[in-house]
């Protein structure tokens, strides 16, 4: 059965790695147009490069998401280019891990204006001409810290947790005008993410890199989850099983919720460094 990739005009921010890399690969496999969009202009010519040396159709286009202009004139030219966008994926993100008492302004500013303010733009350049063409569909990479407390995570959950307002309150705009919005939702994913974050404590051991690799997601198979469930028109993708599980608990028992809250409050004292 098609899945409704094939011949389609995609654009992917975020795309020189991780999830953004897998979902250009994957999504090039499928026949789409991919414009692989980082603000690593080096990476981003990497993964183009990489696509079409297997037959797929990809270009590189250095993107910083935070820059309004720059993601309006990057739709406006793939849209007069191709002549439309079907996917708009807002998928560039970076993570700050540790504790708010350690977090500077600055620090807030900057994953805010990335993970919070690149997908607005992102969002509401595709939304405004997928409106004037009558169809398209955006899928905006949020997390599971969108959907329930994630211990150490504060700032990015905050920024999460609006990607996945943005998206829901959108879709119910956009489904009488012919444009979809998804979002994702994924628990831990094999990529960079972790290892370029700002880490803002110093812990007996490092919280974030102790998860077993076999709870970590690998990129290629989030970027076949995240597809599926475009395909599909889901509201709201998560995955993997165990992130389901933990969002249907936190969605139906308060006091599930406030045990994960207490567990994870346990958790951080754990991991505080002694005085």
């Amino acid at each position: 059965m098609p899945d409704g990739f094939k011949d389609k005009v995609v654009i992917v921010t975020g795309g020189a790695s991780g999830i953004g890399q897998a979902l250009c690969e994957e999504l090039a496999k499928r026949g789409s147009k991919v414009v692989a969009a980082d603000v690593n202009s080096e990476g981003a010519e990497r993964v183009a490069g990489g696509i079409s040396k297997k037959g797929g159709q990809a270009e590189a286009v250095r993107l910083d998401v935070t820059r309004s202009d720059e993601v309006q004139n990057l739709v406006d030219q793939t849209a007069s280019r191709h002549g439309r966008l079907d996917y708009m994926f807002n998928n560039a993100g970076i993570a700050n891990l540790g504790e708010v008492r350690d977090m500077t302004p600055e620090q807030w500013d900057r994953i805010i204006q990335i993970n919070l303010m690149g997908v607005v733009y992102g969002t509401t350049a595709a939304y405004s001409l997928m409106v004037e063409q009558g169809f398209g569909h955006i899928v905006n990479t949020a997390s599971e810290a969108g959907l329930y407390p994630v211990v150490a995570t504060t700032s990015y959950a905050l920024t999460k947790h609006g990607v996945v307002g943005l998206s829901t309150s959108l879709r119910a705009e956009g489904a009488g005008l012919g444009v979809k919005v998804s979002v994702t939702c994924p628990g831990p994913v094999e990529s960079r993410i972790v290892d370029d974050a700002t880490r803002l404590s110093t812990y007996k051991r490092d919280l974030f890199s102790e998860a077993p690799s076999f709870m970590l997601v690998k990129a290629p198979k989030a970027a076949n989850l995240i597809l599926k469930g475009v395909a599909r028109n889901q509201a709201i993708i998560v995955f993997p099983f165990r992130s389901r599980y933990q969002w249907w608990l936190h969605r139906i028992s308060p006091t599930i919720s406030d045990l994960t809250a207490r567990m994870m409050t346990a958790a951080i004292r754990r991991y505080r460094q002694e005085p």
